[in-house]
């Protein structure tokens, strides 16, 4: 791989692009050259098209505040001549973003996208580190597609499945039959804040569009295999989700109650919640800048893992479980947690591009 790589991001003055420049704006790999968004912010210095909107709690990066903001689709050429990769995070139609994606990947630039446009694109991998790093190799498939030498697309997977697929995976062996979800989203997820959404300030709302649909398809593709005399992924068959999502009135941090069936029997609680303690995916293996060092982390107290308390461990890369326990209909039951914007959006972005990096597949 490369000492470092120049990247844009596409998608710059939305909620996830701003926490994509907030966790690049010193990132040892990956250096913020280009920053692209509507154009109706194109032709304007950053800390301009942004103005009102910048939605975290830490200031603009001052690096990053005089940058003139490309056009995303009439620039296209242009970005991908001068960056090695992008993020993208746009606010576009779903058959507008496949085609914007696909563009940049056909003119050699790869695309990391946080957009669920591609995710079910077969030969687009779909890519949680700690997971499926294998999934990376049917790239190869896509740039043949695609008549491409380096051109590609990769995806990150819908910003809740974070919370609660992350612990199931390493019970898979268990035999995992049959999983039902009751997610507790955050409002960053539709990208607001409160002071842009007032209505869900003392409120509850019991949908979420689309979203129950990706809690229960995404995860088969995550557990999916590569089918290399096709070269796609093949969803798994099993096991069966089940999902209910809702928005509640908390600023970020997506929360997950799960119940679990399972084929086979199952071990001791105290041994479950060491798998869980102990597991170590590729990212860790690998030592990636961004991967958290402990992934998974189960707390003891009957009360945690709360929102406010533990949605920036390991700087918000790291997923935590409480409350495992014996159910009455299921096997087991517990929650977890992961930050939406972090985890769930762009730091698993960052985390997929550090590991297609130290894989080759940048350069």
């Amino acid at each position: 791989m490369k000492d470092f790589y120049d990247v844009g991001i596409i998608g710059a003055t939305g909620m996830v692009g701003q926490r994509f420049m907030l966790l690049l704006a010193d990132h040892p790999w990956f250096k913020v050259k280009v920053l692209a968004a509507s154009a109706r912010s194109a032709g304007k210095r950053y800390e301009e098209a942004v103005g009102p909107k910048w939605s975290m709690t830490s200031p603009i990066p001052d690096k990053f505040k005089d940058i003139i903001v490309k056009d995303a689709v009439a620039d296209a050429e242009e970005i991908a001549s001068t960056v090695d990769f992008v993020f993208c995070a746009v606010d576009m139609k779903k058959d507008e973003i496949k085609a914007l994606e696909e563009r940049y990947a056909r003119l050699e630039c790869p695309v990391i996208s946080n957009n669920s446009a591609n995710r079910f694109t077969p030969d687009v991998p779909m890519i949680v580190p700690e997971i499926n790093p294998e999934h990376a190799a049917v790239i190869d498939f896509q740039k043949k597609r695609l008549g491409t030498k380096r051109g590609f697309i990769a995806v990150k997977s819908n910003c809740s499945l974070q919370s609660y697929v992350p612990a199931l995976h390493p019970l898979r062996q268990f035999g995992l039959s049959k999983v039902l979800v009751c997610t507790y989203q955050a409002i960053s997820g539709a990208g607001k804040t409160f002071i842009s959404w007032p209505e869900m300030i003392d409120n509850v709302i019991p949908f979420i569009g689309g979203e129950e649909e990706k809690s229960e398809k995404e995860p088969l593709k995550l557990f999916g295999k590569l089918d290399t005399e096709n070269g796609i992924i093949v969803p798994a068959d099993s096991p069966a989700f089940t999902a209910q999502c809702i928005r509640v009135p908390v600023s970020d941090g997506h929360m997950g109650a799960v119940f679990a069936s399972f084929d086979k029997k199952l071990p001791p609680l105290n041994e479950i919640i060491d798998i869980w303690n102990n597991y170590e995916g590729e990212a860790q293996r690998r030592k990636l800048p961004s991967a958290p060092k402990q992934f998974l982390k189960y707390f003891d107290e009957d009360n945690r893992p709360q929102t406010g308390l533990d949605r920036m461990r390991e700087n918000g890369m790291g997923v935590s479980i409480g409350r495992l326990r014996e159910d009455t209909q299921y096997d087991i039951k517990f929650v977890c947690l992961s930050h939406n914007t972090i985890r769930g959006a762009a730091g698993g972005g960052v985390l997929m591009a550090e590991l297609l990096a130290s894989m080759g597949y940048l350069d």
